[in-house]
């Protein structure tokens, strides 16, 4: 049994790290729930608010929920006033229609998913009452002066307990002193009583803080007598009705009365408030004092109330436990009483609850659930919310009272522990997991995170980690020469390496390297100490006059790297809220000043690291005072003369004065600008318009700015007349095929020149009608007319019309009657096929009666309908290009080489598209083909390689061969001379010979078409060196010194000189040009190859004889290739499908999808080779 012991002693010891350095699983890892929120185990509630029960908790997966309620299933499915939040187990209560004690009871959520289940704790859930005040008939008081007096107060119960105090019928609290206070039942106690007690209004009140409600009891009258100052009669009667049986009071020692006795006891729990009172009374009034029998009473938690009269200890421990002793004493003598505190706790944790366990398989773990109480608490665990003896045996896992010990644990021993540490005074209740995790090291945070501290200021670096085991962590620094473990540096447990003051040599890249037994996770961070920031030129006292701006200089040094950011305040408060204050990168600039902007200014520099300030005031001038005595004369028809008496300029001549008037008729409460006058002048000739009610107001302006308005003049009316103007943006459309809508720009109020404004609309066809229609309309924008033919010209006026007349002579407008779509097609379509990628249509436009509307443009519809090498069509989406305006051609760009396409072309207008052409189909000729598909390198020996390759995936014709070209690459990654190898068009791999041993090669593989050559695909390779090298060296050169192989070199020298004249002899008779030098010498020069650095784009063009290739035909449609082109860059399409750059390449995208790139095809029969394909053939084996 002792060597058991001394054995779990060991494992104790080495399992303390796991305890220590608990880690937080990250989210997106499996964990078990964790409750992260929960309401209080006592919740009282308001029963006027909705219950809201919270019962929040993570995991992964993320975790289900569930309740008990009075420790049974609570089936929130059969509550229809109860709802759980999504993704959560808080519970919201809807009380309305409800009594809220009908939710009454002790809950407890449960959080569960596949890897375990966390309970919360017991949460009694109790609605607040504050119960009114039992009605009652309080008796007048009548007492002797200098006796002791209790005015009870014994509020109603209340949850939770009510304030009490007490006040008058004026709501003032009752004055207290070492003789009347307060106990801590509410009662009020008077030690001995004065003349000045008399009063019929001492109120308690109860406020019951949870509902915020105040009851209060009924007052009490108190009634002081002084036998002395009552003449006998009185005191006769007061005698004889044995009201006093006693003399005159006289002074006496104290006495308590409370507590009573010489002596009591009380308990506190640990950690809540002790408080303890003695209230004596006597003549004169006793002063109370304490003291603690056993020892000294913790100065820094003690505090006295109630005039000395309560002593209150706050966080209560064990230590204050023990006799304390209250004295009363006047001069008549002494009092004692003896308080006897026990302190009980409720269970306490003494390190903290138990930490959530991540352990790798096979790893050793404990979950300490180390609590205290007093009397001694006692410890249960549980397993996923079930007692541990019930749950499932684990051979690994051992319970040993405040400990589960957990050795070789495996892979989905995941769970959840509960420890519950419980004696009478309470609970402790805490959810533990235990996860079973093999995790690499990871470092959480950010990856080149760069920490910025300020000179002489502590660094703290994180390196927040999580693995499984737990990762060991390590600093490096720059060259890693050696770990940061020392001085200046400071490595915390939780991997933070901290510099306490920080210097500029400390600046550069640190290293954390996390490591555990199953990998290493390095993360790179960066420490920059900065130079503090310090203001240079502080701002200065400013005056100014209104009006004008001010500059606040904050010139500042910082370190270069930190972005400072210039806040100002004025009068220690933000600037306000004005466009006119203007803050820059070194300076404070406030425009238009006005009085209110008189302050300090403080400029404030910041940096995301420091900060520095300065201030300075600014005193403002005024600006001129509004003028008076608005005065009307001279009144006419459309003048009136207007004078005013100017104010104070307030030293600063008045430069102008700006007339403003109110259309009180049309305008009520708008002010508009009228006329301005020099400031020299205090009288203006005012020009007026019919029909307007004005009042007018005058500003004076001088340097510092405009003045405040003058009040405003007396009312002026201007008589109606007929309008002097008619409606202005008159325009006609239509909005259907036969109609004719008429809009124009309405007249305002002050142009209306009277009431009963309306327009005369007047319209005819033009160049059909003599006679204008007419209609007259009420004051709106637009009118249509209906029945017009379709889009055909018309001529419109609209005409002013008030109860005085009518105005001017309208001016002539012109508009079109509505637009329908286009009747007919394009006629003549032919295109013409450029080169492989680009094409050219050409049509006849059509004549305005089959358009019928605005002609917008044409669209071209083409489509690839399949590829010439292939007879399986292509299932592509038709493209468009729009051609914007009366166009007759167009090009289509960006066509595939060797393919058949269709094409129509339709107009459009303002309505719509028209029918389309009759489709017609084109070929494109040949292009270079595309890159090899694939190009691999097999069977590498020491003097030769193997190339093998795919076909090009876009053939863009027929191939008629491949080239190849190779060259040797040293260590130095120089290239040496290059080979070149022409192999025909069913070859798909060669075996290179007579390369160098232990060389790399980098080869390059293009195909070929009558078009040339397409892009390379390049690869390089090794050859093998093999051991014996010098031996296989000096063997090489003993067979190029025999005979027999110089004769046979001899002899292929021979044959191919024969082949190059044979060669020549045929090129001299056919007159053929290789394929490759004949496009170089007929290119098209419009029509250019693409260039990746230029981003043209082009094809080489046909041969100048414009004879069609060998196999190919003339499309029957009337298609006809040629080489150049001389249309202009507006034969191509534009608008949202299509659009050309100023140097002709192409920038738009087409409306279709394109179509999926034709899959690559096995070899195909080609050309017969050329002899000199052949003769290269041949050399690439000699």
């Amino acid at each position: 049994m002792m060597e058991r012991r001394r054995t779990d002693a060991a494992l104790l010891v080495l399992l303390l790290g796991h305890l220590i350095s608990a880690l937080e699983v990250p989210l997106d890892l499996p964990q078990p729930p964790t409750i992260t929120h929960q309401s209080p185990k006592d919740y009282i509630i308001d029963p006027r608010e909705n219950i809201i029960i919270h019962c929040e908790a993570k995991g992964k997966p993320h975790p289900s929920f569930s309740w008990t309620r009075n420790g049974t299933h609570f089936d929130i499915d059969q509550e229809p006033k109860v709802a759980m939040r999504p993704r959560s187990g808080t519970l919201v209560v809807d009380i309305s229609g409800e009594k809220a004690e009908h939710y009454e009871g002790v809950y407890q959520c449960t959080a569960r998913n596949e890897h375990g289940t966390a309970v919360s704790n017991n949460i009694v859930i109790r609605q607040s009452r504050s119960p009114l005040w039992s009605k009652e008939r309080n008796e007048p008081i009548v007492v002797q002066e200098g006796v002791s007096l209790v005015l009870q107060c014994r509020p109603p119960a209340g949850l939770p307990p009510p304030i009490i105090f007490w006040m008058d019928n004026n709501f003032q609290r009752l004055p207290q002193s070492s003789r009347v206070s307060q106990a801590l039942n509410g009662d009020l106690y008077f030690s001995n009583v004065l003349k000045e007690d008399s009063r019929n209004d001492y109120i308690c009140y109860a406020r019951f803080p949870h509902t915020q409600t105040i009851q209060q009891k009924q007052p009490i009258t108190v009634r002081v007598l002084n036998l002395d100052a009552i003449n006998e009669t009185m005191a006769a009667f007061y005698n004889d009705t044995d009201l006093f049986s006693e003399a005159p009071v006289d002074e006496r020692k104290p006495t308590f009365l409370i507590p009573s006795g010489p002596s009591s006891s009380k308990m506190v729990l640990r950690g809540q408030v002790l408080e303890m009172e003695c209230i004596a009374e006597g003549l004169p009034t006793p002063e109370i004092s304490w003291t603690k029998v056993s020892g000294d009473l913790p100065a820094k938690r003690t505090s006295f109330l109630h005039y000395q009269k309560t002593l209150r200890i706050v966080n209560v421990s064990e230590s204050d436990s023990g006799d304390y002793r209250c004295t009363a004493r006047n001069r008549l003598g002494s009092v004692h009483h003896t308080i006897r505190v026990a302190v009980k706790a409720a269970p306490y944790w003494i390190s903290g609850p138990p930490r959530n366990l991540v352990l790798a398989p096979r790893e050793t773990g404990l979950l300490i659930c180390r609590a205290s109480g007093t009397p001694k608490p006692t410890i249960t665990w549980a397993m996923n919310g079930i007692p541990i003896e019930n749950s499932p045996k684990d051979l690994s896992r051992k319970v040993e009272d405040d400990t589960v010990m957990f050795t070789d644990v495996q892979t989905g021993s995941s769970a959840v522990y509960q420890c519950n540490v419980s004696n009478e005074y309470g609970y402790l209740l805490s959810n533990a997991f235990v996860n079973v995790l093999s995790e690499p090291p990871r470092v959480l945070t950010q990856a080149n995170k760069v920490y910025q501290v300020i000179r002489n200021h502590r660094a703290l670096i994180d390196c927040s980690s999580f693995g499984s085991p737990i990762p060991k962590i390590t600093w490096f620094k720059e060259s890693r020469s050696s770990t940061l473990d020392g001085d200046p540096y400071i490595l915390h447990d939780n991997g933070t390496l901290e510099v306490h003051v920080a210097q500029a040599r400390n600046s550069g890249k640190y290293t954390c390297v996390a490591r555990n037994t199953l990998g290493i996770y390095e993360n790179h961070v960066y420490l920059e100490v900065k130079e503090p920031t310090r203001i240079l030129k502080q701002p200065e006292y400013k005056v100014v006059q209104r009006g004008r701006s001010v500059e606040f200089e904050c010139k500042v040094k910082h370190d270069p790297s930190l972005i400072p950011t210039m806040t100002w305040l004025k009068d220690n408060g933000e600037l306000p809220d004005d466009e006119r204050f203007i803050v820059d990168s070194d300076s404070l600039t406030i425009a238009d000043v006005i009085e209110n902007d008189e302050g300090v200014y403080t400029c404030i520099m910041n940096t995301s690291l420091d900060h520095d300030s300065a201030s300075a005031e600014l005193t403002v001038v005024d600006r001129p005072d509004a003028p008076t005595d608005l005065e009307l004369t001279d009144q006419r028809e459309r003048s009136v003369q207007l004078t005013w008496t100017p104010g104070d300029e307030h030293n600063s001549p008045i430069q102008k004065f700006l007339i403003q008037y109110e259309d009180s008729l049309h305008h009520r409460g708008h002010w508009h600008n009228l006329t301005e006058v020099p400031g020299t002048k205090t009288t203006a000739r005012l020009k007026l318009s019919p029909f307007i009610h004005y009042t007018f107001r005058v500003l004076a302006l001088n340097a510092v700015g405009l003045s405040h308005p003058s009040f405003p003049s007396r009312m002026y009316k201007t008589n109606a007349a007929a309008p002097d103007e008619n409606p202005t943006g008159v325009e006609g459309y239509g909005t259907e095929h036969d109609n004719l809508v008429i809009t124009w720009k309405p007249l305002s109020g002050l142009q209306s020149n009277g009431p009963g404004l309306q327009y005369k609309v007047m319209w005819r066809q033009k160049e059909v009608d003599k006679e204008w229609t007419s209609v007259t309309v009420a004051n709106v924008s637009k009118f249509v007319v209906s029945g017009t033919p379709t889009f055909v010209p018309y001529e419109l006026k609209v005409q002013a019309v008030n109860e005085h007349g009518t105005g001017p002579e309208p001016a002539i407008a012109h508009g079109h009657s509505g637009e329908d779509l286009p009747v007919a097609a394009p006629d003549n379509v032919q295109v013409l096929v450029l080169n492989s990628s680009l094409a050219e249509v050409h049509w006849d436009p059509l004549p305005a009666k089959a358009i019928r509307g605005h002609l917008k443009g044409y669209k071209v519809y083409y489509w690839r309908e399949r590829s010439l090498h292939k007879h399986n069509p292509h299932h592509v989406e038709k493209q468009i290009l729009t051609f914007s305006g009366n166009h007759s051609h167009g090009m289509l760009p960006g066509l595939h080489p060797f393919s058949l396409y269709s094409f129509n072309i339709r107009v459009y207008n303002g309505k719509g598209e028209g029918p389309p052409s009759p489709s017609q189909q084109f070929e494109t000729p040949e292009g270079v083909p595309g890159i090899p598909s694939s190009l691999i390198i097999t069977n590498p020996n020491l003097d030769s390689l193997t190339l093998e390759w795919a076909p090009p995936h876009d053939r863009n014709g027929r191939l008629t061969g491949y080239t190849l070209k190779y060259q040797p690459v040293n260590n130095s990654n120089e290239l040496g001379p290059v080979k070149e190898v022409a192999l025909p068009a069913n070859e798909t791999s060669v075996t290179l010979l007579n390369l160098k041993y232990s060389t790399r090669y980098k080869f390059y593989l293009n195909a070929k078409t009558v078009r040339g050559a397409g892009p390379a695909i390049s690869q390089e390779a090794v050859t093998i060196m093999d051991e014996g090298k010098k031996a296989v060296a000096s063997r090489q050169v003993d067979i190029a010194t025999q005979g027999w192989f110089i004769g046979l070199m001899c002899a292929i020298a021979l044959l191919i000189l024969i082949l190059l004249i044979i060669c020549f002899i045929q090129r001299n008779k056919g007159g053929k040009y290789p394929v490759k030098e004949k496009e170089d010498a007929h290119t098209d020069p419009e029509f250019q190859p693409m260039k990746d650095d230029d981003c043209t784009f082009g094809e080489y063009s046909d041969n100048e004889d414009h004879k069609p290739l060998k196999g190919s035909r003339t499309p029957s449609n009337g298609t006809v290739k040629r080489d150049d082109s001389d249309d202009s860059l507006v034969d191509y399409g534009e608008g949202g499908d299509g659009q050309f750059n100023e140097d002709g390449s192409f920038i738009g995208q087409y409306s279709g999808k394109s179509a999926s790139r034709e899959t690559a095809e096995g070899h195909e029969s080609s050309e017969a080779p050329s002899p000199i394909n052949a003769m290269n053939s041949l050399n690439s084996f000699v």
